[in-house]
């Protein structure tokens, strides 16, 4: 049972010492000579005292049997500590599945970190060894939750950490897309598509399509237009606390993407409907973690510099 800390800056929060007692391990099972790797990870954990556990789709697609297999609600109800091994995607998908149960998440990266799997594998001993007992630095990370409406009613579920896209069919022109927020009609955008983006999908696909870098502390969303028709259609920030619609007014076979989660054929009058989820992802990080340390090396910005 963890000890209470103090806040500290960008909502990180420094606890003190304690210990967990069960971990989850949770392996990018696709890539090639993970056994291995995860085993290894598997006995570290054991050694330090530690119950260990698989997840169930990791363990059945790699041959693990030495340890016990759950299911994700299972791992939400015994375990205390979720340790995925691979890269950001793995994260994502377990990180919306453990959110509702308020577990943490340490990333082991297997080859180039990432920005939410951060401890690389070649260093995973000395950097895990105090944070299972309790020196480690934390965050939480809000979500989307939202879904898709026809005719009053819901007719799709999504969660996403990343963020919520639509987008044109992939042999159609523009969609015509209409957006208002809360109670506030904001515009109606001709273009490919339109992002919703967290702060933690600020470095993902909304970037790409030019919008901006939007620091993990703060509360807000990102709604960045792909390729809109109108050049003063500009990336814009929004506080998170109203719902985001967007209403389909022209275009064929558009569809809606929830980080893995899609569905296809959006008609004209659905609505795609975004709010922040209840729930925050806990990620814990190594002392002396730095966000802005993690853009540096992602994003190389310290080539050229003497």
């Amino acid at each position: 049972m963890h000890v209470g800390g103090v806040h500290g800056p960008y909502g990180l929060i420094f606890r003190m010492p304690a210990r967990f007692r069960h971990a989850a391990i949770v392996g990018k099972y696709q890539a090639r000579g993970i056994r291995p790797v995860l085993e290894e990870v598997a006995r570290f954990l054991v050694e330090q005292g530690l119950e260990v556990s698989f997840e169930r789709e990791t363990a059945l697609a790699t041959g693990v049997t030495d340890f016990d297999s759950l299911k994700p609600a299972e791992m939400g109800e015994q375990c205390d500590l979720v340790v995925v091994v691979g890269g950001d995607g793995t994260m994502l998908g377990i990180a919306r599945e453990m959110a509702r149960y308020n577990l943490p998440l340490v990333g082991i990266n297997q080859g180039r970190l990432g920005f939410i799997t951060d401890v690389p594998m070649d260093r995973f001993r000395d950097a895990l060894a105090p944070m299972i007992a309790g020196d480690y630095e934390e965050e939480h990370r809000t979500m989307l939750d939202g879904g898709v409406w026809r005719d009053g009613e819901r007719i799709f579920d999504g969660l996403s950490m990343n963020d919520v896209v639509v987008s044109r069919g992939a042999t159609a022109s523009m969609v015509e897309l209409r957006v208002d927020v809360g109670d506030d009609f904001v515009a109606n955008m001709r273009a490919d598509g339109l992002i919703v983006a967290s702060p933690t999908g600020s470095t993902a696909y909304s970037l790409s399509a030019g919008g901006p870098i939007m620091h993990p502390g703060i509360g807000g969303w990102l709604l960045v237009p792909i390729a809109s028709h109108t050049l003063s259609n500009r990336p814009i920030v929004l506080p998170d606390t109203q719902e985001i619609r967007i209403e389909i007014v022209a275009g064929r076979d558009a569809s809606v993407n929830f980080d893995m989660q899609g569905l296809a054929s959006l008609l004209h009058g659905d609505q795609v409907r975004v709010n922040r989820s209840q729930h925050k992802v806990r990620f814990l990080h190594p002392r002396g973690w730095s966000y802005y340390a993690t853009l540096r090396r992602k994003l190389r910005w310290y080539e050229g510099v003497v």
